[in-house]
């Protein structure tokens, strides 16, 4: 970077003093000189503690005032009562930023909260910028920068690591040596009441050693300028990241944790595809993606071969790709003709191909080829059982020299231990992604698609709607005043559909008539037949008490359907207040479809739209895709096509398709 971020005395200091430094064996201030010198940071160094003179060979000062030299970072390593005195002493010395380590600030209760703040008086009084409280520290492999109390290092890369939760920084840590996975940042933010992700995420933006970026993450304090970051990096590079906290009893674990929260895991869900970038569910897929990453294909789709010479492991490779939407691929009369002449004519003649128990690495190499050359497929998955002809480590090979100049994804799965180490080592040290197991190397498959199908959403931009009929804001306006006036906060049904329709929403015309002579008056200007339904603020759910009558095909049915709405109701909530009958025409049409679109006010991210399944269905089957407006045909088709009810919006069961063109407009 030709122009210093703001950040650079965080993560690319000159000099560093780490305070509370010590000798003791495993004290915090010994790990953290310890894995400094370890590391071997090039920059000056120096102890801070007046028990000392030297720690480890490194000068030891009795305070930071004493330190001959002002320190781009201080790392502080004392007790939380001690720490907001520590910062301010630092603030005095002229440093640029700080890593407080300690637990036992605001994640801890009132005394820590207060304890917190008086940190933050501290740092905002110096304009100095603070990483944590409750961290685990900074990692920058390629500055020799080590300024952490992890066990081991991190191995050099290009993958920028942001965590909420040290732990887990530590466990990828371990886990990345072995399985050559490096990194060219790891940041853990603690509770960051100073430095969140959004600022740690701008940095790794321009950041030349940083490629793609990993965040664990528990809650943000501020959702937008949180996803404003995201966009932004995901538009350079690819950003993978794993959520904790799905379900609200989790949530509250975590705000005890980290001190922070994110709200409805369906609308962040949302957010992350609009922001291009690729969410993951467990640690296990976070590992499998490092190296599929960065690579250099770019798929165009998920059409997934499967190269197997057992059948077994590749019909459950095959179960799995069903499982979660991956289609297998239908191989081109081409790529048939291919396999045919490089198979014996005993192999399976489909995909998943199994080219059979005796294949050698020259007929897997054949095989690979042919699949990818073919136009259908968008990434192969080849997998391998240790039989007594197969040679697991020279099929490897074949597959690394094939993977070289390949254009799709290439993933492996050779099943077993012993008799495949050798050439599951191999594919760890040539980057290829490699599984023991083949449900795993399915899904990575789709995670690598899922991110560049982001990416389209990422570059949605939808334009306005000004062609359209504008609305009537006057009429809203008038029926939300009406309401307000009667000290209400919800609408009615009446009132909901005069607010619809001022938005040009189509609504089917509704009449309120509170008496039974009034209610076929009003079915006779409709038109029969009518459905008439019980009109309540108290009762949401109108079937469920008996409050609804379809298809009413006469004026004598109306008016005895009347009195029978309102007894009904009456058992099964007689305090409810009733403000009459409601009729509406009955629409019958062979392409009908029961759906629901709604709008709701998300506590983190505002306003959202909802789609799925409608009628009865939607309390027994509540699954919804989620978006936040606006939205244009591009995102409205993606939002449909990921609900289940999409597959019967076309041609289904001798019904014509519905009109998408219609259903578009209103989403």
């Amino acid at each position: 970077m030709n122009e210093k971020h703001y950040l650079s005395p965080l993560l690319e200091p000159g000099s560093v003093g780490i305070i509370g430094a010590s000798e003791r064996e495993s004290s915090l201030g010994d790990v953290l000189v310890r894995n400094m010198l370890a590391a071997g940071y090039r920059g000056k160094l120096f102890a801070i503690n007046p028990k000392y003179e030297i720690v480890h060979g490194v000068p030891c000062f009795k305070t930071i005032e004493d330190v001959p030299q002002r320190l781009d970072l201080a790392v502080i390593a004392v007790p939380a009562e001690k720490t907001p005195a520590i910062v301010d002493a630092c603030g005095r010395a002229g440093v640029k930023a700080v890593i407080v380590l300690s637990a036992g600030f605001s994640e801890a209760g009132p005394r820590g909260a207060l304890l917190e703040r008086q940190v933050m008086d501290a740092a905002h009084r110096h304009r100095i910028r603070l990483l944590g409280p409750n961290c685990f520290g900074v990692i920058r492999p390629q500055l020799g920068l080590n300024a952490t109390f992890a066990h081991a290092g991190a191995v050099k890369g290009s993958i920028g690591l942001i965590s909420q939760s040290g732990a887990l920084c530590a466990a990828i840590l371990d886990w990345a040596k072995p399985n050559n996975v490096g990194f060219s940042a790891v940041v853990s933010l603690g509770t960051s009441s100073d430095i969140d992700f959004g600022e740690v995420l701008d940095y790794m933006i321009s950041d030349p050693r940083t490629e793609s970026i990993f965040l664990y993450v528990e809650g943000v304090r501020e959702a937008r300028r949180f996803m404003s970051a995201l966009r932004g990096a995901a538009r350079v590079k690819p950003v993978l990241l794993i959520k904790a906290g799905r379900h609200p009893d989790v949530s509250r674990a975590i705000l005890s944790h980290s001190a922070s929260s994110f709200g409805d895991d369906a609308v962040f869900d949302a957010a992350l595809r609009r922001a291009g970038v690729i969410r993951l569910y467990n640690m296990g897929q976070l590992f499998a993606a490092a190296n599929a990453l960065f690579s250099h294909f770019r798929p165009r789709g998920n059409r997934l071969a499967i190269i197997t010479n057992g059948g077994g492991p590749g019909v459950m490779a095959a179960d799995r790709a069903v499982d979660i939407g991956i289609p297998l691929a239908q191989f081109s009369e081409g790529t048939m003709e291919k396999l045919n002449a490089v198979l014996p004519p005993s192999w399976s003649h489909g995909n998943p191909a199994d080219i059979l128990g005796d294949a050698d690495p020259e007929r897997y190499r054949k095989a690979v080829q042919a699949v990818l050359e073919g136009p259908n497929v968008d990434g192969v998955l080849v997998m391998l059982t240790p039989q007594s002809m197969t040679n697991p480590s020279g099929v490897a090979d074949a597959i690394i020299e094939l993977e070289k100049n390949a254009d799709k994804p290439v993933v492996t799965c050779w099943m077993g231990e012993e008799l495949v180490a050798e050439g599951r080592s191999k594919f760890i040290e040539a980057g290829i992604p490699t599984f023991r197991t083949p449900e795993p190397a399915v899904e990575l498959m789709s995670h690598i698609s899922a991110y560049y199908r982001n990416q389209k959403l990422l570059m949605q931009t939808p334009a306005s709607l000004s062609h359209l009929s504008p609305p009537s804001i006057e009429s809203a306006r008038l029926v939300i005043e009406m309401a307000l006036g009667e000290h209400r906060k919800k609408l009615n049904e009446m009132e909901s559909k005069a607010l619809l329709a001022a938005f040009r929403i189509p609504i089917a015309q509704t009449v309120v008539a509170r008496s039974a002579a009034e209610a076929m008056v009003l079915a006779a200007e409709i038109g029969l037949p009518v459905v008439m339904k019980i009109d309540s603020p108290a009762i949401v759910h109108k079937s469920d008490v008996g409050g609804v009558r379809l298809n009413i095909r006469s004026l004598a049915a109306v008016r005895s359907t009347y009195q029978e709405i309102l007894d009904e109701v009456k058992k099964a909530q007689p305090n409810a207040v009733v403000n009459g009958i409601a009729i509406e025409p009955m629409i019958q049409k062979r392409n009908g479809r029961e759906l629901v679109v709604g709008v709701r006010r998300d506590g983190v991210f505002g306003p959202v739209i909802t789609f799925g399944e409608g009628g009865n269905n939607v309390d027994a089957n509540p699954e919804v895709a989620v978006a936040l407006p606006p939205l244009n045909s591009f995102l409205v088709a993606d939002m449909i096509r990921s609900t289940r009810i999409a597959s019967r919006l076309g041609e289904f069961r001798n019904m014509p398709a519905v009109d998408m063109d219609a259903l578009e407009l209103v989403l």
